[in-house]
């Protein structure tokens, strides 16, 4: 049955109309960049229906109205449900503080441009959208935006931060939805370490950038007791899933890599180069808590590895990464200061990420003990089986 109202207001039919002109122009340049335009297009829509305040002006039901208007007018195009119109809302909403919009300078539109129309839009009487297309937002698909809107709940920063990776990193929505499930924009950057005080500006904010804390190792499936060799092992039989988590650049040199220091073997845990550093990372991973004497130990393996196999002209100093099953954050940067060395700190966890507020959604077992006492004082002395009520 078909619930469309009819809206005579003689605004709103020109807005529409406007709509189905800045849909048409748009496709001008849809060929070479469907995506952008598209994006745009939803952009200018969804500061339409907040600046022009369409739900007081005709009515909570004008967008599921609007979107039948615009499918009619357009039978072949897509995107015009009510729900999508309801996301180009939110994705104004979210972005609208975050992208500048210029005024162009050619290729402005015919007679019919939505600020003659609706005067309440200034500034957008151009055949292509006068907005800022380098903005990084008009360069990664609907259906990720649709994703990172359900999921940030308004928090622009964390919202960009996500944009930013999945333009980086070339992730699809399956890969954005993992990362953004396992926290990495809350892990992300989030080691202890001591790169401001050892490394220059420029390296140090990058570098501390790609560490993360606490690092996801669930993909190794270890549930059970376990020591650092059967750790280090079920890391490297995964080896593409531990380089994804390490992050972009990551390129495994060795396990257990020796190293002659004078008369002594020394075994690194893990050995790494990283091309976006321009340096080799030693990574130690320790099963029990972080102790300050592991600062000395990964500190001496950074300065071997400088020395034996850095290449002063092409390779940055070396790093250090210890991931330890926990430590005392204080007790962390106590030790880090006493050290020369640039030394990361980060947790490991084996379990899957869930939110760290459960509460009302998982029931505790006093919970469940009170509704079982409950149920059993309601029962006493009645037949509480056999009914409908109690199925």
């Amino acid at each position: 049955m078909d619930k469309s109202i009819s809206i005579l207001d003689k605004d709103y039919k020109q807005w529409v109309k406007a709509l189905v002109v800045r849909y048409r122009q748009s496709q001008v340049k849809a060929a070479i960049k469907v995506n952008t335009e598209q994006l745009m297009y939803n952009f200018m829509l969804g500061r339409d229906i907040v600046e022009m305040h369409v739900e007081e002006r005709w009515g909570e039901s004008v967008i599921n109205q609007l979107s039948i208007d615009l499918k009619r007018e357009m039978p072949t195009a897509e995107g015009l449900s009510a729900t999508n119109l309801r996301y180009c809302r939110r994705f104004y909403l979210l972005y609208s503080k975050s992208v500048v919009i210029y005024p162009q300078l050619e290729g402005k539109l015919n007679e019919t441009s939505v600020t003659s129309i609706c005067p309440q839009v200034e500034g957008e009487i151009q055949a292509s959208f006068p907005l800022q297309e380098l903005s990084p937002i008009f360069n990664v698909p609907w259906g990720h935006h649709k994703l990172i809107m359900d999921k940030v709940k308004g928090d622009v920063n964390k919202a960009l931060f996500y944009i930013s990776q999945t333009l980086e990193n070339g992730w699809s929505r399956s890969l954005l939805l993992n990362w953004i499930d396992t926290g990495l924009y809350e892990r992300q950057g989030k080691a202890i370490t001591n790169f401001k005080s050892i490394l220059p500006t420029p390296d140090s904010d990058l570098t501390q950038e790609i560490m993360k804390d606490p690092y996801n190792f669930a993909f190794a499936g270890i549930t059970k007791h376990h020591n650092e060799t059967e750790l280090k092992l079920a890391l490297l039989k995964n080896i593409t899933d531990f380089l994804v988590e390490l992050g972009t650049g990551f390129a495994y040199v060795g396990r257990e890599y020796r190293l002659q220091v004078g008369h002594t073997e020394n075994f690194i845990d893990l050995l790494f180069y990283n091309l976006r550093l321009r340096c080799y990372v030693v990574i130690e991973v320790k099963i029990g808590k972080f102790t300050s004497a592991d600062i000395g130990q990964i500190g001496s393996y950074i300065v071997a590895v400088n020395h034996q196999l850095r290449e002063e002209e092409k390779d940055n100093p070396t790093i250090g990464l210890l991931i330890c099953r926990s430590k005392d954050n204080t007790q962390a940067q106590y030790a880090l200061e006493s050290s020369s060395q640039p030394i990361g700190i980060s947790e490991y966890e084996l379990e899957k990420f869930y939110p760290e507020k459960l509460e009302g959604v998982i029931p505790t077992i006093e919970e469940i003990e009170t509704k079982l006492n409950e149920y059993s004082n309601n029962c006493a002395g009645a037949d509480c089986t056999n009914t409908k009520d109690n199925q």
